[in-house]
């Protein structure tokens, strides 16, 4: 019989990356926004309805997952130690502003469509091949961990994409197409490995449980909000 462990895998929950003139908040610091705390306290509130333990949670130490834990474990009245790795921080993007209108749809959008190349840039800035290369050997030092049984990981859009699409393919290769929306649960039973692990749910939310609010993809929703903030700042003068 292979024994399992519980990975409680989280998206953390919602914020906003730009203010009002389209200029974006510094990725280290963007704060939950209320939206995001109902979400953080309603997976909360499902894990101890269904009676979940958790033995260990690990954050990406930026403030937004950092949040999201606190919320999580304070709605589920659990309070295991939580550590803060800083290489599963997200997928780093390069200087947004200078991108050229007509390479934004590419810069948001191609590093989370399909199977995608290593060399694939977010925004200009990291590549896809970069993200995983210094993410996949934190998760396979948390499998080698022999001092939990449940675990919760509350990481980002981009980590967890590529994290899941290990535990599917048995390969560090990046599926896009994979759902993460904010606030999110993945369950995966982790074997030793890819090959004797189950995964079990993905991209499941605490409050829209039927996903019923868009048909567009995180990144599709973030391209489009800046847009917006990007033209109003041309009409009233600013710099693209």
């Amino acid at each position: 019989m292979i024994e399992r462990r519980r990975l409680l895998l989280m998206r953390h929950g919602a914020v906003e990356y730009f203010d009002a003139e389209g200029r974006p908040y510094s990725p280290d610091e963007v704060p939950l926004t209320a939206a995001g705390v109902e979400q953080a306290r309603a997976m909360g509130a499902a894990l101890a309805t269904a009676g979940v333990r958790i033995d260990r949670a690990v954050t990406s130490g930026l403030v937004r997952t950092r949040q999201t834990a606190a919320h999580v474990l304070d709605a589920a009245a659990m309070s295991p130690p939580v550590e803060h790795w800083a290489e599963l921080q997200e997928i780093r993007p390069g200087h947004l502003p200078s991108i050229p209108d007509a390479e934004l749809r590419a810069a948001f959008i191609s590093a989370f469509e399909g199977p995608v190349p290593r060399d694939t840039r977010f925004l200009h800035g990291e590549t896809i091949g970069e993200l995983i290369d210094r993410t996949l050997p934190a998760l396979q030092r948390l499998l080698a961990a022999e001092d939990w049984d449940t675990v919760l990981l509350v990481l980002h859009g981009g980590v967890n994409r590529g994290l899941l699409s290990w535990f599917l393919t048995g390969q560090a290769v990046f599926l896009g197409g994979l759902a993460q929306d904010t606030g999110c649960l993945n369950i995966i039973d982790a074997g030793t490995g890819p090959a004797t692990s189950v995964v079990r749910v993905v991209n499941f939310c605490a409050i829209d449980t039927m996903q019923t609010t868009t048909r567009l993809s995180t990144m599709e929703h973030l391209l489009e909000k800046y847009l917006k903030l990007r033209q109003r700042r041309s009409d009233l003068g600013g710099i693209g």
